[in-house]
């Protein structure tokens, strides 16, 4: 694939794109299929609500020092990635908006949609919205999405924290991955 079709360089711009770390542009590049590990410290509230919500999203349950693998599939713009915790498996789906100015991330049956800024150590997310079953949700129910990825010690670094109104952390992961293979 042309690193121009790819789905992280298109939304981010070329300029953009070429300022970001190496780990980073390697991890979001063009490569049909990434296949990287690491260790991920996952956290959340215990109640039952962020408990059920995190089970239907596929989300991981909060355990420290998880080992992790992620793989990435990439089929034209979209990008498939499986992530593996050692407690559990979480999937999603990204592509990008009608105009290409926001990236789409499909979790069960939520797609949130993000406005990705470069800065000089990776990528910041900001949450824009997000739909349930094509419905589209109130901003004030989604709460706070912080999410990063970047490089840290020369390895990709991301840290992801979301937090629901009048609930909670629903989850909040970060730790490191290294590229074990990419075609």
């Amino acid at each position: 694939m042309n690193i121009g079709d790819a789905l992280f360089p298109r939304l981010l711009g070329e300029s953009a794109w070429r300022q970001l770390p190496g780990s980073v542009r390697r991890m979001h590049g063009a490569d049909a299929c990434v296949l990287a590990r690491g260790i991920a410290n996952v956290e959340g509230e215990h109640n039952f609500a962020l408990r059920t919500l995190r089970r239907m999203l596929g989300l991981p349950p909060p355990a420290t020092g998880q080992t992790l693998e992620v793989r990435i599939e990439r089929r034209g713009s979209r990008e498939v990635w499986t992530r593996r915790f050692a407690s559990g498996r979480m999937q999603s789906t990204l592509r990008h908006d009608a105009a290409a100015t926001h990236l789409l991330e499909r979790l069960g049956p939520v797609i949130l949609r993000f406005k990705l800024c470069p800065d000089a150590q990776g990528v910041t997310w900001h949450l824009d919205g997000a739909s349930m079953l094509g419905l589209p949700l109130p901003r004030r129910w989604l709460g706070t999405v912080l999410s990063h990825s970047g490089e840290r010690d020369g390895r990709y670094a991301f840290t992801v924290d979301t937090r629901l109104p009048w609930l909670g952390r629903l989850v909040a992961y970060r730790g490191w991955l290294e590229i074990v293979s990419d075609d």
